[in-house]
């Protein structure tokens, strides 16, 4: 076995109530590394078409990758996949903390749970020994309130009410989020509240002297380079953002909004801010502390609101209170909710309120009408709470009319907070990724404002406005994210580091000696798993499309007033460099040449 793997993982049946190790095989990891490439390749061999999301008959697959456990910079992550409820199609989260070096140290690359237990049970995994415990006494708590005394992932209220888009929280009051896809919901539906963790192993590095000279010398580079996350967190930026037209305003009906100032990553600096916190092994510290000691929202106390959830819940609802986003932000913590889903299914109950579609719910700015639709969805109270907690897809349908058109969601899952008609990559890689909608799955635009790379033949940045090249950029930028996201490796280091130093760390840890076109061969091997999980569900160039409010209503004013991305030719550009046929399916000679003959 490579070093960098413990070389096992855990298959956890809760039906059954039982629990087995099983070996890894190296050359399923030199495939698929790791993370969410090599459970993937699990949940494509162990699913089928009619597989059902909350049904005891979907896996729920953790993994970590080489990386973690290392002293390879912001490495400590782990992933969770599963079928998604929410979009019914490949589920995939991501998450930091401290948990997936745990796991690791514990003597585990993965956990597959599989079944429904008769009763809520967690799982305490210490040094290579698991057992099941009950929970019955722990079912209803919050995931402040719950406390194992270990690391732990665990689901909130919204888990076990099956929302839709209900997050595995870990890290307690620090608030770290697999928040995407619904997959708190799948935990809740097998009836499992926590997985506890303590490990004391050590991850074996194949050439430490070689690692080591790599970080002496790009360490304090990554942290010039990543000093305004330190500073100011990933919201420290949310102003400069809408004044390009970044920024989602108004459920994407608006233009600019100068309130983004008040809720804004320097201005949580200036007033509640306490501490900042960092993911295991990370030298940049993006994590905010807040604590609000006195007026209406007195209480709140841990982890601050991020960008997205200070877009989500702030500009997209038009809540200019920065201390209401902070008790909305803990409100979602505490519950197990995705806070970027959250945040839309809320401003879409604000338009649909506006237009006489619901009868009640907040209006545009209600910071206290937001938090009580957030305590109904969170519980499933009431028609309202259960329509919501569904999410704006199912809810739009349910209503029907107008509600269609401005239910912004690809593939069900709501939109991320970055706009793309102010950067045409996010355009086709939201169409395209395989979760839905999504930003991180191919991280396209901070290089179309001022990061460069090189390795993939951009040098320079590219225009954010250029039409041509960017299927290609964005199909090998999710090829590179896929790496990412099987090493277990935060994308905020491409901040500090291009590909090469990460391909230098992977050889490090691994001593596999690969070079950049078989490393990048193994994003697109993975990438196209993916889409070949979601092919055989239906999924077609039918389903890559974006909300008709971002192809043809310009925002008007601001920093991109009058841009509309021409989707329809950049996907076409998309499909021919994927070598994916003119319906956007992997043809037999693309999956040939990546080996997956068998898909």
């Amino acid at each position: 076995m490579a070093d960098g793997y413990c070389g096992r993982i855990l298959r956890v049946d809760l039906t059954r109530g039982s629990i087995e190790e099983e070996a890894l095989n190296e050359g399923l990891l030199k495939r698929y590394i790791g993370g969410s490439g090599l459970a993937a390749r699990f949940l494509y061999d162990e699913t089928t078409s009619q597989t059902n999301p909350l049904g005891p008959d979907n896996p729920l697959v953790f993994m970590v990758g080489p990386l973690v456990g290392t002293r390879v910079p912001s490495s400590n992550r782990f992933a969770v996949c599963a079928r998604s409820p929410l979009t019914g199609l490949w589920g995939e989260a991501d998450c930091g903390g401290r948990w997936g070096g745990e796991l690791k140290r514990a003597g585990y690359d993965g956990i597959i749970i599989s079944g429904q237990a008769t009763h809520p049970v967690y799982l305490w995994v210490e040094d290579g020994e698991a057992e099941l415990r009950d929970a019955r006494r722990l079912w209803g708590l919050d995931t402040y309130e719950l406390d194992l005394d270990a690391e732990m992932v665990c689901i909130g209220p919204a888990g076990e009410r099956l929302v839709r888009y209900a997050a595995i929280m870990s890290g307690g009051r620090h608030g770290r989020a697999a928040g995407r896809c619904g997959l708190g919901a799948v935990m809740g539906s097998k009836r499992l509240k926590a997985i506890a963790v303590r490990g004391t192993g050590r991850v074996n590095v194949h050439d430490e002297e070689g690692l080591t000279r790599s970080l002496r010398k790009l360490l304090p580079q990554i942290k010039e380079r990543t000093a305004a996350l330190s500073q100011y967190g990933t919201a420290g930026g949310l102003a400069t953002y809408e004044r390009l037209g970044n920024l989602p305003l108004k459920n994407w009906r608006q233009g600019s909004w100068p309130q983004a100032e008040a809720i804004s990553g320097v201005q949580m600096a200036e007033t509640i801010l306490t501490d900042t916190y960092a993911c295991g092994g990370c030298p940049i510290g993006c994590g905010r502390v807040v604590e609000i000691k006195e007026g209406p929202y007195a209480g709140v106390k841990g982890a601050g609101p991020e960008y997205e959830t200070c877009a989500a819940m702030g500009a997209l609802c038009l809540i200019d209170d920065l201390e209401a986003i902070a008790k909305l932000n803990e409100l979602c913590n505490r519950y197990g909710l995705d806070t970027i889903s959250a945040g839309g299914v809320i401003a879409f109950a604000m338009e649909a309120q506006e237009r006489g579609l619901l009868d009640e719910g907040p209006e545009w700015g209600d910071a206290q009408g937001a938090i009580e639709l957030l305590h109904k969805i969170a519980r499933r109270e009431g028609e309202l709470g259960w329509l919501l907690g569904e999410g704006v897809r199912r809810a739009a349908e349910n209503l029907g009319g107008q509600a269609l058109d401005f239910a912004m969601h690809v593939k069900g899952l709501e939109l991320p907070m970055h706009d793309p008609r102010a950067y045409f990559s996010l355009a086709v890689g939201y169409a395209t990724s395989n979760r839905g909608a999504c930003h991180m799955q191919a991280f396209t635009h901070p290089f179309e404002r001022f990061l460069t790379m090189p390795e993939l033949g951009y040098p320079e940045v590219l225009p954010r406005d250029q039409v041509e090249g960017k299927g290609e950029m964005v199909a090998k930028f999710q090829n590179l994210m896929a790496l990412l996201d099987s090493l277990k490796l935060c994308k905020f280091m491409l901040v500090g580091v291009t590909l090469t130093p990460i391909l230098t760390w992977f050889n490090c840890v691994t001593g596999w000696d690969l070079d950049q076109d078989e490393f990048l061969r193994i994003g697109e091997r993975i990438f196209n798993l993916k889409r070949m999980f979601n092919v055989r569900l239906g999924v077609s160039r039918k389903d890559d499309w974006l909300p008709l409010r971002i192809l043809v209503h310009r925002r008007g004013e601001g920093g991109a007033p009058d841009t509309l991305p021409p989707l329809g030719r950049m996907l076409a550009d998309y499909y021919r460099y994927r070598g994916w046929d003119e319906e956007g399916i992997p043809t037999p000679e693309k999956l040939t040449e990546l080996g997956l003959t068998d898909l």
